[in-house]
């Protein structure tokens, strides 16, 4: 289906979005009214069908922002696994991506939120290091933002990395992370919550710190 102009029943609609040479499968879904929207970056392994990414994406819908959930990869890059864990190229993407959102006219005027998981946490970052990219929060749901390296230090949005209270490592390169942050930023531990955030109640937590950042930043 193709885009349709914001209005009084906003926008929701299957898009593909052009990027050096591939076409990317995406959703776009904005409320009526919204007061800005955030973009999904997923992790390995992941897509923009996610049962996780989908449920804090109609959290975030509640809460009058937008969303764009869409795969870093299409399918014959995907079978290649050296590019999803290639940060710079999944960041790279991710800007075309932005640039690309920024043509819409539904997005138009609209602040610009980024929400990433696992290494799609470091795309975000290594992203919104870029002046240009112009993002207004980032969030990181079990992300491994230490993938961005000497990029966290350029950082200027308002970061949140969100991390299960079981999942020790993670937590650590977290905590090692926010050290070489200067942005405004916090940490905030799931008890009891593993990587996935498969536990009963985690991902509910989580998505409510997500969503409450989002919307104090992307308006």
């Amino acid at each position: 289906m193709d885009e349709v102009t914001s209005g009084d029943n906003g926008t929701a609609a299957e898009v593909v979005i052009p990027v050096n040479g591939a076409a990317l499968s995406a959703h776009l879904a904005i409320p009526p009214q919204a007061a800005g929207l955030v973009v999904f970056v997923h992790g390995s392994g992941s897509s923009r069908h996610s049962p996780r990414n989908q449920y804090v994406a109609r959290l975030l819908r509640d809460a009058g922002l937008g969303t764009l959930l869409f795969d870093l990869l299409n399918e014959a890059e995907e079978n290649d696994r050296g590019n999803v864990f290639d940060i710079g190229l999944l960041a790279g993407r991710l800007s075309e991506v932005l640039a690309w959102l920024r043509t819409r006219p539904a997005a138009k005027g609209l602040p610009v939120g980024l929400f990433g998981a696992s290494t799609g946490a470091a795309a975000a970052l290594w992203a919104a290091s870029n002046g240009n990219a112009d993002v207004a929060a980032v969030v990181s749901r079990g992300g491994r933002p230490d993938l961005a390296g000497a990029h966290l230090a350029e950082v200027r949005a308002p970061t949140l990395l969100i991390v299960g209270g079981l999942d020790h490592t993670v937590l650590e390169l977290n905590e090692a992370a926010a050290a070489q942050l200067t942005c405004e930023h916090a940490v905030e531990i799931v008890p009891g919550a593993t990587h996935l955030f498969q536990e009963p109640g985690t991902l509910q937590q989580a998505a409510v710190l997500a969503r409450d950042w989002l919307v104090r930043y992307v308006r």
